[in-house]
């Protein structure tokens, strides 16, 4: 099948396509990483701030370091969207996610009561641990030819062989190499 033979996508193909450039867009950034961030900035953003019923009785925990967990909550969540859509500076965001993951535990109810601390430290190894693919190289297809014509091309490389040699580069090759060749004692000049 030829490039002028293949059938092309259909414009209509029920998402089919979308998908498939969704799967792209996620291979080719660190995607995983950027989503555990966000997520693991939500618990760490949430408990300081949440008001929680108890068997009727209202549990509020509004600390002096609420506004450290809205700091720490809301950079998490950017650095994995940075993470997304920068893919080069996916270490940095790794390592700041983590570093805000550990601080979290002092200022932000043990990081999110564990939730966020954990989801952030596996936030960021994955981020730090992701590498771009290297691109495939092109791989040159050979024109098919007929088993009779593969046969005589066979036989006639058999019959001569093709030497090949590479020429020396200057560094190694010898004063001898250097000198004009010897003339034939019987040619004359």
């Amino acid at each position: 099948m030829s490039s002028a033979t293949a059938q092309t996508w259909p414009e209509n193909d029920g998402g089919i396509n979308l998908r498939l450039r969704f799967r792209n867009w996620r291979r080719s950034r660190p995607f995983w990483g950027g989503l555990l961030a966000m997520i693991a900035g939500v618990p760490i953003l949430y408990f300081p701030y949440a008001e929680l019923n108890l068997a009727g009785m209202t549990v509020s925990m509004a600390t002096t370091a609420g506004a450290g967990s809205l700091i720490i909550g809301i950079l998490m969540m950017c650095l994995g969207l940075t993470a997304w859509f920068q893919p080069l500076v996916r270490i940095f965001c790794g390592v700041a996610t983590t570093l805000l993951a550990l601080i979290s535990i002092p200022v932000s109810n043990l990081g999110g009561f564990g939730f966020g601390l954990i989801l952030g430290l596996m936030a960021g190894g994955l981020l730090m641990a992701w590498a771009p693919l290297k691109p495939v190289a092109a791989v040159e297809e050979a024109p098919a030819t007929e088993p009779a014509a593969e046969a005589a091309t066979a036989d006639s490389t058999a019959e001569a062989p093709v030497e090949t040699t590479r020429p020396l580069l200057p560094a190694q090759q010898t004063p001898a190499d250097d000198a004009a060749p010897a003339a034939d004692p019987g040619e004359q000049r």
